[in-house]
């Protein structure tokens, strides 16, 4: 059976059902890329919410049910949880399904994933830079996905269709699909992503709570990503943790030029710093 040009897979298996998940169930849905998009999660309120919002096709408790028939499924629960996942998928798979992830790291999981997984020229790494500090599939969005990069990150053993699989459904989501090596992604994000996470939560623990109820939306706009999962955080910092201790270093160093010169009264430090800062962030699209 040929499948028409704009659904190129039968069906598509998503395993974690919350925000992220449910948002790659609305805009597989939007874009026609599957006949039926089969939902995985161990929680029960889950599951209604996202066949309520049309999220799924199928919302299941039940593994084997998942997997079974999917010929491309995504992992989309905390890095740890990826990694706990990919054994227990074995019994179940195609010989020619095709696996991803949206992990936020990506080291760990592609060597676990060239270590335990039954195919594991079938897997490719993903991750979409798009997100949100909401949880809950009840936070799903179908445009999450569209006009952001997504970094794939094959190796030399994965499967060549596999790549092309993965980059199609990207491309039909919406995304821009960049290319890395697993280490370089894990890097890049750290100062990119990983950081900023860090400096929200540490700003967070150094402002008292009794002041915040003076807060405004300078304070609320540059610590909005401290609202996200404690978990997934928590998950990701021991997955990168050497990229982003270094991140956090290079920072401390910045802060430790800056508390100086306020020590100092040095007008032309705190211009240079702060003239500096401004022109790179007005780089950032």
């Amino acid at each position: 059976m040929i499948l028409p040009s704009h659904r190129p897979f039968r069906q598509i298996t998503i395993i974690g059902v919350g925000m992220m998940g449910g948002s790659l169930g609305l805009a597989i849905k939007k874009h026609k890329l599957a006949k039926e998009v089969v939902g995985l999660s161990f929680q029960q309120s889950s599951l209604i919410k996202a066949m309520k919002i049309g999220a799924v096709d199928v919302a299941t408790t039940d593994l084997a049910k998942a997997v079974r028939n999917a010929d491309l499924l995504i992992l989309a629960t905390p890095v740890e949880t990826i990694i706990q996942f990919l054994p227990k998928l074995n019994p179940y798979l195609r010989k020619n399904c095709y696996i991803t992830d949206i992990g936020s790291t990506k080291s760990d999981i592609v060597d676990m994933a060239e270590k335990l997984l039954a195919f594991p020229n079938n897997f490719v790494g993903s991750h979409p830079l798009a997100g949100s500090e909401k949880r809950g599939v009840e936070n799903a969005v179908p445009d999450l996905f569209s006009n952001v990069k997504c970094i794939i990150t094959p190796v030399k053993t994965t499967n060549a269709q596999a790549i092309e699989k993965v980059k199609l459904f990207w491309h039909k989501m919406g995304t821009e699909v960049l290319t890395m090596e697993p280490e370089q992604h894990d890097q890049v994000l750290s100062y990119v992503s990983h950081l900023p996470h860090m400096a929200a939560f540490s700003l967070m623990g150094a402002v008292p709570e009794d002041m915040l109820q003076y807060a405004a939306s300078g304070l609320k706009d540059t610590t909005r990503v401290a609202a996200s999962s404690p978990q997934m955080w928590s998950d990701i910092c021991r997955s990168n943790g050497k990229y982003i201790i270094k991140a956090i270093d290079d920072m401390v160093k910045e802060l430790a030029i800056i508390r100086q010169g306020i020590i100092d009264k040095d007008e032309k430090v705190l211009m240079d710093k702060f003239e500096k800062a401004k022109v790179k962030r007005e780089k950032i699209n």
